[in-house]
């Protein structure tokens, strides 16, 4: 047997029972909802010149450090060697250098934006093309600054001597 609370009759609470489905705003509230989530999804997804050349500084950053690590542990000079288009380790042996094999890290890459436009500050003496940036064997080095632009957006990757690489 249906109990009704005080004031109900059954014709109220028959129809409570039949109504189903959805209202016109709450559907619209839910969309809403859905193109302000994909919108973040796509933005996201979809990262501008800006943030893939400072992405890219990153992971050279990141490198040259590897690079400068690995050249004081082997005892052997690697360089850090770019034409704007791609980039690649080169090690020293004997009188010539010659592409880092068999790492992968340190492996040749292209750039996901190019060509890029580089500058090395101070300038380099040789002032050399391809750009070539040569980790010695000792622990402190010159500082430098890498400068990475395309036709709108410039980062640097500024390197203290110490082993610190940071991009700006």
């Amino acid at each position: 047997m249906l109990t009704l609370a005080p004031g109900w009759t059954k014709r109220h609470a028959s129809s409570n029972l039949q109504q189903h489905g959805f209202t016109l705003l709450e559907l619209l509230v839910v969309l809403v909802i859905l193109g302000i989530t994909l919108g973040a999804v796509v933005l996201n997804l979809n990262p501008g010149q800006h943030q893939l050349l400072y992405n890219e500084a990153q992971r050279i950053a990141q490198l040259m450090q590897l690079a400068r690590d690995e050249a004081i542990v082997r005892n052997q000079a690697i360089a850090f060697e770019s034409d704007g288009i791609r980039y690649r380790f080169l090690i020293r042996e004997g009188n010539e250098w010659r592409p880092l094999v068999g790492d992968e890290l340190l492996r040749e890459r292209s750039y996901r934006v190019a060509p890029l436009g580089l500058r090395l500050d101070p300038i380099a003496t040789n002032n050399q093309v391809p750009l070539r940036i040569v980790f010695g064997l000792e622990p402190v080095d010159k500082p430098f600054s890498l400068i990475l632009n395309t036709d709108l957006n410039r980062v640097v990757v500024r390197a203290d001597g110490i082993g610190h690489f940071e991009v700006n």
